[in-house]
């Protein structure tokens, strides 16, 4: 396996926490999160028959009022080395803000896997929002297992309530690829761009229990190699909660 977290990656998480500590309580929120999920779906990859299994799902969000945040969200997969099931770690931490219909996220993950192979990543990130939509690129800048480096995953998002508590939201992925990496070798069916998948979502309260229900119908593209998609049905149980304000 690959060194766990770059030089960036630990320089910026220090540098956040240096200033989180120099914050008063006041002006920061502590969230978390918690899911159960009917399939882990990486990016529109449904035709992954090692990973069909149901998963579970958290993180922990920090946020200031200056717009600078720390989170981390984990996973576990289906599958992993040496017949072992792995699990997927995200540490993030970047800035956004907004002015009047305008807003904008910048920031960076660093991927961290346990038991898998060759996947350890960072990916810088940046979103810019007009009302309920949002735009925005993850940028790979390492090679690994799932991913060449300068592979540059396309979003655009909305979401909107309709009414009787229901949320309608959507999810468009849209990959350039590089098509020769250490792990991922050029190949005669390699392709250099592709629509990657479009999730509609629908979200609805559980009553009065903090937690919602969730339905995400995924509308399958093709991978790097152009192999089309399966659409698939996703079903998730999730909850939020504050931790401190």
């Amino acid at each position: 396996m690959k060194t766990a977290i770059k030089p960036l990656a630990i320089a910026t998480a220090v540098s956040m926490a240096s200033m989180a500590a120099m914050i008063t309580p006041a002006q920061a929120e502590l969230s978390g999160n918690i899911g159960i999920f009917s399939q882990y779906v990486l990016r529109g990859i449904t035709n992954a028959p090692e990973n069909d299994n149901a998963a579970v799902q958290g993180g922990l969000d920090w946020g200031h009022d200056s717009g600078f945040y720390l989170g981390y969200w984990g996973s576990s997969l289906g599958y992993g080395k040496a017949g072992t099931k792995g699990f997927e770690n995200d540490f993030y931490a970047g800035w956004g803000g907004e002015a009047g219909s305008i807003s904008w996220d910048l920031g960076a993950t660093q991927y961290y896997y346990l038991n898998v192979n060759d996947s350890n990543a960072f990916e810088p990130y940046a979103y810019i929002g007009f009302g309920p939509a949002s735009f925005g690129f993850k940028y790979l800048a390492q090679d690994v297992a799932w991913g060449n480096k300068g592979d540059t995953y396309w979003t655009l998002d909305a979401s909107q309530e309709i009414g009787a508590g229901f949320t309608l939201g959507g999810s468009l992925g849209y990959y350039s690829y590089k098509t020769d990496g250490e792990f991922i070798p050029n190949s005669p069916d390699a392709i250099s761009s592709s629509f990657r998948h479009l999730n509609i979502d629908l979200s609805h309260p559980i009553g009065n229990t903090g937690a919602d229900a969730n339905f995400t119908y995924i509308i399958g593209g093709e991978d790097r190699f152009g192999v089309d998609q399966d659409n698939q049905i996703v079903f998730s149980v999730t909850y939020g909660f504050d931790i401190a304000k």
